[in-house]
């Protein structure tokens, strides 16, 4: 069918919506505009669609590796993910024994498991402690899990229970660990999951990541998607095609279309370029002055077998986080300085899709500087192998990714920062200015993950951005 329009308005008299870029929230924002009656067309750069949730034969024939996204906490708690027949569309989430492995030099490894009582009992001394943080919020998770996942710029519904999250969230990592941690185990467990924040553990908002996280790790896991992370954006692309939306691959948007909505999941560097100067003046200074975060570097890896880390109940859990303690985390995200800190999904151990029978996947990545040029395969193999031993002899093939290759297989990933810009405190709440999902023109709007709540595979910049349409 061919649609042909005037002035955006579509020749049958129906309103249209143009969707630029087909990420998890582009799709999630073309659902909902197509659900309330807008006709959707996505446009897609690339020759896939997905955005960070796509899987792809990096390696070898017979290895589904994930692109960029693997672990997806966030997706399985997504209210906006909730609205959507996902399962429907062939959507099947896989719960490891354990969301989260953190070995330690001494043989032995502190588990994230989905019981709070369970963690506890393996952090020794700091268990009370780690019951007390994490135990009131998710109790309350049903009654607050929205608002955390949603923008800061509102007034909570239940402001007490909000308020005893914030007095953790808006603390550094550093500060909050020291004040509640005392022993080895709890501190380095609660370092690796805060440093997903993507900013040194002594910045203030880091700890934010690490209770959001680590909540979400017992309320509902750590899960991965069978056959890869790919099965997220093509159920989301199934749902939008039932209801009539279109996706239009390797269609590159080079000027603001014409459209009675233009929803942007782009960065917002690539939306002034596609906007050249159709923002006034001041719009686009504001722009221009957007952080952007640090990159990452990224290995995948065929393996002629599991991952044989020395500590045996690392194999119970998708994710592992592999930098040792606390003080090695954090001098590593605050000066890329060290050995680095190495975030490693084993996800063929729990899904056999992702590899030929008897052999196995990696995935690994680590923070660097944005934009950095440094080889940092080396350095991640041997931090790999400094907890299992044997690592690199079953390697049979190595994908390597620079934040270069990352930036130029998606443009939203500046200087391969894969959380859409920089997470300070600041940027948290004004994302990616004081406008937030909105542009000076009344029919533009910006829903990636530059936007409130920020980076991850949920839909929720999508959804917040059509409720201001």
């Amino acid at each position: 069918m061919h649609l042909f329009y005037n002035n955006g308005r579509l020749a049958d008299g129906k309103k249209s919506a143009v969707v630029v870029g087909s990420g998890p929230n582009g799709l999630s924002a073309a659902i909902l505009l197509a659900r309330a009656g807008y006709q959707v067309t996505v446009h897609e750069a690339s020759e896939h669609m997905g955005g960070g949730a796509r899987s792809a034969e990096l390696t070898l024939p017979g290895f589904v590796h994930d692109v960029c996204s693997a672990i997806h906490p966030m997706a399985i708690a997504s209210p906006c993910f909730a609205e959507f027949p996902l399962a429907q569309h062939g959507l099947e989430w896989i719960q490891p024994d354990a969301p989260l492995a953190h070995p330690l030099d001494d043989g032995s490894a502190v588990m994230l498991e989905r019981s709070i009582d369970a963690t506890a009992r393996n952090l020794g001394d700091d268990g009370d402690a780690w019951r007390r943080m994490m135990e009131p919020l998710a109790e309350a998770w049903d009654l607050v899990g929205s608002e955390i996942m949603g923008p800061q710029l509102r007034i909570p519904r239940h402001p007490i229970r909000m308020a005893k999250f914030g007095l953790h969230a808006l603390r550094s990592t550093r500060g909050l660990g020291n004040s509640l941690f005392r022993g080895v185990r709890a501190r380095a467990l609660f370092a690796g999951i805060a440093a997903h924040s993507i900013m040194p553990l002594e910045a203030p908002a880091s700890a934010a990541a690490g209770v959001v996280l680590g909540v979400l790790g017992h309320v509902c896991g750590w899960p991965i998607p069978r056959g890869g992370s790919q099965r997220i954006a093509d159920a989301l692309a199934a749902v939008l095609g039932s209801h009539g939306g279109v996706i239009r691959t390797g269609s590159r948007v080079n000027t603001l279309p014409e459209a009675d909505v233009v929803m942007c999941d782009t960065s917002p560097r690539e939306l002034l370029r596609i906007a050249g100067d159709r923002f006034p003046a001041g719009y686009r200074r504001a722009m221009n002055k957007f952080q952007y975060g640090p990159g990452v570097f990224k290995m995948d890896w065929a393996l002629d077998g599991p991952i044989p880390w020395r500590a045996s109940e690392c194999a119970r859990a998708g994710t592992v986080h592999v930098g040792g303690t606390f003080e090695e985390i954090a001098e590593w995200e605050r000066s890329h300085t060290g050995r680095p800190f190495v975030l490693v999904a084993q996800s063929s151990l729990f899904d056999s899709s992702r590899a030929p029978a008897g052999k196995h996947t990696g995935w690994a990545y680590c923070h660097v500087p944005n934009g950095s040029t440094a080889d940092m395969s080396g350095a991640i193999e041997e931090q790999i192998e400094r907890f299992a031993p044997g690592f690199r002899s079953r390697i049979l093939a190595r994908s390597v990714r620079t934040p270069g290759d990352l930036e130029r297989g998606n443009p939203n990933l500046v200087g391969g920062d894969v959380a859409g810009g920089l997470q300070s405190l600041g940027q948290i709440i004004f994302r990616p200015t004081a406008l937030l999902y909105r542009t000076p023109l009344k029919n533009v709007f910006i829903c990636s993950g530059s936007t409130p709540p920020g980076g991850g595979v949920h839909g929720l910049c999508g959804y917040y951005a059509v409720k201001r349409v």
